[in-house]
């Protein structure tokens, strides 16, 4: 029995395949083509398991994901991979179309071709639903999308070949919305481990904007134990919100982060806000607590410290993220 994870090189791909190694007896499968956001250290302790193997390549690739697929004969597919930085789709969009749809169609018409029965789980956002103001209520699974960056946008247009590709050739799939994730081994580009490694090196901290835009935080833990149950348990032909119940402005994180390291906020400079930066993202989570019976157990500031201790404990990974990211 193997499991096939597409992206797993990546943040939240690399936090996936230990847990589930951890959780579950089947072979893991790792498809990363090791983009500028992958970085090879990460697993790099898990080459000698005879229950992981890493297979590089492209998911664009019909062939090889075909290959793949006739020689595993995966039970399940989740599909973490992805462009997932909103700033670099907004300078060049299209990496994140050619990667996030065309890429996520290429598996989707494989698994048709080869596989039919094979789950599929595709790994989504909250940013699809768009922003919501202040006194909104949070995005429930029956939110109409309304994407509002490049990067939303090419989420957003792949959830909807998931779920055609269901009702159409009638595939076995899956979609999780999660909000933003945090803990180890995320890319030094993303807000958490920009905040504290800049902290770390004495250099200004940049905050878009007033810092006043909230998100809805959940530790990467959380998220991996929520999809392993939805692998378990999830109703084929559903979507699941993921997320945190924890909602917090981008300069109430940095100002705890530097709280935590002993630094004063003068660290923390205003510069311009991102271009069409969404106010707020929120997720109603009821859904997947009434079916599957999941819900966050990380509380946040305690999460959120081992965060910290973490980053100041691996920047030689850090270092090398840098580096693979060119």
């Amino acid at each position: 029995m193997s499991i096939l994870v597409t992206g797993g090189m990546g943040f939240i791909g690399s936090n996936f395949i230990r847990r589930y190694l951890m959780e579950e007896s089947d072979k893991v499968v790792n498809f990363d083509g090791l983009t500028y956001a992958a970085n090879p250290d990460t697993l790099q302790d898990l080459q000698e398991s005879s229950r992981y193997e890493f297979v590089y390549g492209y998911i664009g690739s019909r062939r090889q994901i075909e290959q793949i697929l006739e020689k595993h004969k995966p039970h399940t597919i989740i599909n973490f991979a992805a462009e997932s930085h909103v700033d670099n789709s907004i300078l060049n969009s299209e990496p994140f179309f050619t990667t996030n749809v065309f890429g996520t169609m290429n598996l989707l018409e494989c698994v048709k071709r080869v596989c039919p029965k094979t789950f599929f789980l595709h790994v989504s956002t909250d940013e699809v639903y768009g922003s919501l103001d202040a006194w909104d209520s949070p995005s429930t699974e029956k939110t109409a999308y309304a994407p509002r960056s490049p990067y939303a946008a090419s989420k957003a247009a792949s959830d909807h070949l998931v779920m055609a590709y269901h009702h159409t050739h009638g595939l076995r799939t899956i979609i999780t919305n999660c909000s933003n994730n945090y803990g180890p081994y995320q890319h030094a580009e993303k807000f958490i481990p920009t905040v504290i490694r800049k902290a770390m090196a004495g250099e200004q901290i940049p905050v878009y904007g007033t810092g006043m835009n909230i998100r809805d935080w959940i530790h990467v833990q959380d998220h991996c134990d929520a999809l392993i149950e939805i692998i378990r348990n999830g109703i084929i032909g559903e979507r699941y919100n993921i997320g945190g119940g924890v909602q917090k402005t981008n300069l109430e994180v940095a100002e705890v982060i530097l709280s935590f390291m002993g630094l004063p906020n003068d660290f923390i400079t205003f510069v311009p806000d991102r271009k069409g930066h969404d106010f707020r993202y929120d997720l109603d989570i009821g859904k997947i607590e009434r079916e599957i019976g999941w819900r966050p157990t990380i509380n946040f500031w305690s999460g959120l410290k081992d965060t910290v201790k973490w980053y100041r404990n691996n920047m030689e990974w850090v270092n090398s993220c840098r580096k693979h990211s060119g």
